[in-house]
């Protein structure tokens, strides 16, 4: 081991319902990659509500150019304001902190054209690199909360944006929890991992990062979340009760599984518009004969379905004995309980709390590692899993305040 050092992480995904912000422990091992994340402390807070409404506008393609600039800056701050709280409640001081990950608040993403990328020439590469986007064959986006802005805030390094370099390697930029998992379970057998945010996506991990497998199942609680909120009045369902009350509806989920994400190739990348308000109340108001706790069900089941087909479907298991669940809806029981019952008998399914992780922190924790790894000049994407030309170092690194030189008058 060569050095250890404290990192904040945040995150606030596709659901959008708060940001999580954790303090981890993080050592270089002699490989030049870093070891075990230690999960140490965290919090998690709730989006201001101008700022919350704003972030729904942009979904809904609802500002202009000067309001998203305004936004953009608005949310670093309040990332910032998550910091601060952070080091508060643990009694570090900015000087403690290497650097802060936070990619940001993802407002847009357009897929990769996986079979047009997969195609690209080497001298297509060189010669037509702009068009490479201009003609929607490579995965853009933007995720808002600009890193200089933490930066100057909290006078900590920080290291935002991580998928535009993958996305400029022909990657799909997503998902990225497959680096954590590398740093975790690099030196044990492989190991499968699950998280469930408002989007679902799955990993694989051997210690040859060739061979490791990251994709997006589909859904994981964002239908199961709007039910909630539209018909019951609540945030989300908790343990999944609701659900429970409820039966899965035959003819309602064979036409769920016929969405068109899930016919994409794989490995594939999914945005909350896949899945989204519209997609969710049509749905609802075709089966409208169905209850509530029915459509919940289904919805609960629909999600369990995704996750495990996409298992199933592209992963060997034979060799595969834990499947690490986390992210919100690793504490909905029904999910968790459907998506056991459709594995193979020899796979448990549990959550990141076994390995020490509580797994509402997993995301925030995933992004100090990913910038940890970048402020090292380490390689921290996953070509094997999210197709990119080669390895690269992911992140725009903002660096701290109190580093500047020639200040002197």
């Amino acid at each position: 081991m060569k050095k250890m050092a404290l990192i904040i992480g945040l995150n606030s995904g596709s659901s959008c319902d708060g940001v999580d912000c954790a303090l981890a422990r993080i050592e270089m091992m002699e490989d030049d990659q870093p070891g075990p994340p230690e999960f140490i402390d965290g919090i998690s807070l709730d989006w201001p509500e101008r700022l919350h409404r704003m972030i729904w506008d942009a979904f809904d393609n609802k500002l202009d150019l000067f309001a998203l600039s305004k936004l953009n800056y608005a949310i670093g701050a309040f990332f910032g304001v998550c910091v601060k709280k952070l080091l508060e409640k643990t009694g570090y001081k900015p000087e403690d902190i290497t650097c802060i990950g936070v990619d940001g608040q993802q407002v847009y993403l357009h897929q990769t054209d996986r079979e047009k990328a997969d195609a690209v020439t080497d001298e297509q590469y060189e010669n037509e690199f702009p068009d490479l986007f201009l003609d929607d064959i490579y995965a853009y986006g933007f995720c808002f909360g600009d890193g200089c802005v933490v930066s100057a805030y909290t006078d900590i390094t920080t290291v935002s944006q991580f998928r535009p370099a993958d996305h400029a390697l022909g990657g799909q930029g997503a998902p990225l929890m497959q680096y954590v998992d590398y740093c975790l379970f690099r030196n044990s057998e492989p190991t499968m991992t699950l998280n469930i945010g408002g989007i679902s996506n799955v990993h694989k991990v051997y210690k040859n990062r060739d061979k490791m497998l990251a994709f997006d199942c589909g859904p994981g609680n964002i239908m199961i979340d709007y039910i909630a909120k539209k018909y019951f009045g609540v945030p989300y369902d908790k343990n999944g009760d609701i659900a429970a009350r409820g039966k899965c509806d035959p003819a309602m989920l064979e036409e769920l599984l016929k969405a068109p994400f899930l016919q994409r190739p794989y490995p594939r990348s999914a945005w909350r518009d896949d899945f989204d308000v519209t997609y969710s109340e049509a749905m609802r108001q075709k089966y409208a004969h169905l209850s509530d706790e029915d459509v919940m069900a289904t919805y609960n089941v629909f999600s369990a379905e995704c996750i495990t087909r996409c298992i199933k479907d592209f992963t060997d298991l034979s060799d595969t004995k834990v499947l690490y669940a986390s992210g919100g809806g690793a504490f909905n029981k029904t999910l968790l309980k459907n998506i056991q019952e459709r594995l193979p008998e020899h796979m448990r399914v549990c959550t990141s709390m076994e390995i020490g992780i509580p797994p509402q922190f997993k995301e925030a924790v995933k992004f100090a590692t990913l910038a940890y790894g970048a402020v090292n000049s380490c390689a921290n994407n996953i070509p094997g899993a999210c197709r990119a030309r080669k390895y690269g170092v992911l992140g725009h690194i903002c660096v701290a305040p109190r580093f500047a030189k020639g200040t002197e008058c």
